[in-house]
C-alpha cells in the first residue's frame, strides 16, 4: 500500500482560539532551522583579538514558505480568507494579552513556538482585484516556558566550568560572589588558577572558574 502523505498542520495552544488548528494546504518544499549564542567581546590591551565570553544561547528558530491557492481547486475564493487564519497568529490574544504559542507539527518535525513574523505576498487576482494564490513567509521561533526550561540543566551556572575575562575594576572576591554568590568562595578560583597572591591579577587576566559543589562551598556570609 502506497503511504499516506502527512500533511503539516499549526496547532494553536493557548487563548480563545485554544484547541483549533490551520490546516497547511500544501506541504513546504524546504524548511530551516537556526540556532545561535550570544556572546560579549571582551578587548584586553595588548591582543590581537577580542575574547569571546558565552552569554546565553537564544531560541531556535523555524522558517519556511507556505503556499495557498483557491484558483486551482475552482473555488476561485479569496485567498485571504485562508491566510489571514495564519496571520492572526501573530496578534495578541485577548485572554493571554500575548501572541498565542503554537505547534507545528509535520511528520517527525513537532516545533513548540511563537510566530515571531509573518509576511503574505499575493500572487495572482481576479479580474476584479481578489487575490486567489498568496506565499507566506512565516517564522517560528522556539517557545520554552520557564518551569520547562528550570528541569534543564543551566549552561551557565556554578555546576559548569566556565572562563572570565578580569576587567579594570573587578576582582576575585568579586568573581567568587558573582559566580557562586559567596566572595569567600575566592580560593577555589586561586587553587584552579595557580594564584598565590589574589591581588596579583591584572585587567585581561583570563581565569577559569571551576565547579562548586557542597564540599568546597564556603560559608555564607
Amino acid at each position: 500500500m502506497p503511504q499516506e502523505l502527512a500533511k503539516a498542520r499549526i496547532q494553536i495552544l493557548e487563548g480563545h482560539r485554544a484547541g483549533e488548528h490551520v490546516d497547511v494546504l500544501f506541504n513546504p518544499t524546504e524548511y530551516s532551522l537556526e540556532l545561535s549564542n550570544n556572546f560579549q567581546a571582551s578587548a584586553p590591551p595588548g591582543l590581537s583579538n577580542p575574547i569571546l565570553q558565552f552569554v546565553n544561547g537564544n531560541s531556535q528558530t523555524l522558517g519556511m514558505d507556505l503556499f495557498f491557492d483557491t484558483w486551482t481547486d475552482g473555488g476561485r475564493d479569496d485567498v485571504s480568507q485562508l491566510t489571514d487564519l495564519l496571520a492572526g497568529l501573530v496578534k495578541i490574544d485577548a485572554e493571554t494579552h500575548a501572541p498565542p504559542r503554537v505547534e507545528f507539527r509535520w511528520g517527525r518535525l513537532i516545533f513548540k513556538a511563537v510566530i515571531e513574523k509573518l509576511s503574505q505576498r499575493f500572487t495572482m487576482f481576479l479580474s476584479d482585484g481578489t487575490p486567489v494564490r498568496a506565499t507566506v513567509n512565516v517564522s517560528f521561533k522556539q517557545f520554552k516556558p520557564l518551569a520547562e526550561q528550570l528541569i534543564d540543566p543551566r549552561r551557565n551556572s556554578a555546576d559548569k566550568t566556565k572562563r572570565r575575562v578580569i576587567a579594570s575594576d573587578d576582582s576575585i572576591w568579586l568573581l567568587a560572589n558573582r559566580e557562586y554568590g559567596n566572595p569567600r568562595d575566592w580560593r577555589l578560583i586561586a587553587r584552579q588558577n595557580g594564584i598565590a597572591d589574589p591581588r596579583a591579577i591584572r585587567p585581561g587576566d583570563v581565569l577559569v572558574v571551576p565547579p562548586l559543589d557542597e564540599k568546597t562551598k564556603g560559608p555564607a556570609q
